[in-house]
């Protein structure tokens, strides 16, 4: 993986980010690791010619567990804050690209995130809810 920049978030408890991705051509591979803190990782594929198009995987990621998640291209990407203060950070394989940052509703995938009311930005409010029939990758 060619890592073309590096960004960080940091949390508080019950704080949900995601699901972002880009678009191509400006899609990227990331790898994410959590610094401090613990969150509930969360991937969604959105491969269309994958055969695990449409579905998720999961895992709690913290500083004790001293373990990094590599996300191809063509996966959304999102977590779930456990502990106040988490702090995620993620290398990514291609530059911002504004009109190609996209994500989807984080609870449109039928993902159980194990809470009834995050805290959730207006951006990611704003995403698009997953169909089967969408996807640029």
């Amino acid at each position: 993986m060619d890592i073309r920049e590096s960004y960080y978030s940091i949390s508080h408890k019950n704080v949900l980010r995601g699901m972002h991705f880009q678009k191509p051509p400006h899609h990227h591979e990331k790898l994410v690791f959590c610094m401090q803190g613990k969150v509930l990782d969360v991937f969604l594929d959105l491969r269309k010619q994958s055969p695990t198009f449409g579905k998720t995987a999961s895992v709690e990621l913290s500083r004790n567990e001293s373990c990094a998640v590599f996300l191809p291209k063509g996966i959304a990407h999102g977590f779930l804050s456990l502990e106040d203060n988490s702090l995620m950070y993620y290398n990514v394989s291609s530059v911002y690209s504004p009109e190609d940052d996209s994500g989807i509703l984080w609870n449109s995938f039928g993902f159980d995130w194990g809470i009834d009311n995050p805290t959730i930005s207006k951006r990611d409010n704003s995403f698009i809810e997953f169909t089967s029939d969408m996807s640029d990758f």
